[in-house]
């Protein structure tokens, strides 16, 4: 890989890295204590554009930084405790979440079915890290920490993948590579 190329990996990385921090941002409090916001979104949008090999290493980025401290998470919020917390498990969730939306399947339909099945991974993680932080039973931290926010995660996959066809097609014409 020559250095041009190494610098804009690293570049749309790192580019990649900021959306999924800056989404995070965007937040609605809500009773549960985990925030309605953007990431689910970003992360599909990251996944989709970059794929495995742009996409997936700037959620891990992005998970490294907020486990080190800075501030990347939602609400301004960064350290390894709340990888630990009772929100961690979504925030570990977002692996499959990314790795489901990577797959670049020829037909849309093949598209949703890989990002719904990533959903609930990552629900299915945060349901099960809540439950084993706060001794709730299962359906309990279902109907408290995901049902509420199943809808909009739905949505926000959904459009994501019409918004990474449209970034796509924008870049090609630029003459960008992604």
């Amino acid at each position: 890989m020559k250095n041009r190329e190494k610098l804009r990996v690293i570049t749309q990385t790192a580019m990649f890295t900021a959306v999924m921090a800056v989404l995070a941002q965007l937040a609605l409090p809500m009773p549960s204590q985990v925030p309605l916001t953007l990431q689910t979104f970003g992360i599909a949008l990251c996944a989709r554009l970059g794929g495995r090999r742009l996409g997936l290493p700037a959620l891990l980025i992005y998970l490294l930084a907020g486990a080190s401290g800075m501030p990347v998470f939602s609400g301004f919020r960064g350290g390894f405790g709340i990888l630990l917390g009772h929100t961690g498990g979504f925030l570990w969730g977002f692996i499959p979440l990314a790795l489901c939306c990577t797959v670049q399947p020829r037909r849309k339909g093949m598209a949703v079915l890989m990002g719904g099945i990533g959903l609930c991974c990552c629900h299915a993680f945060g349901i099960l890290q809540y439950c084993a932080v706060t001794d709730m039973d299962v359906l309990q931290a279902f109907f408290m920490m995901s049902a509420p926010y199943l809808a909009k995660d739905a949505i926000s996959l959904y459009a994501a993948y019409p918004a990474a066809h449209a970034i796509h097609r924008a870049v090609q014409v630029a003459g960008i590579k992604l």
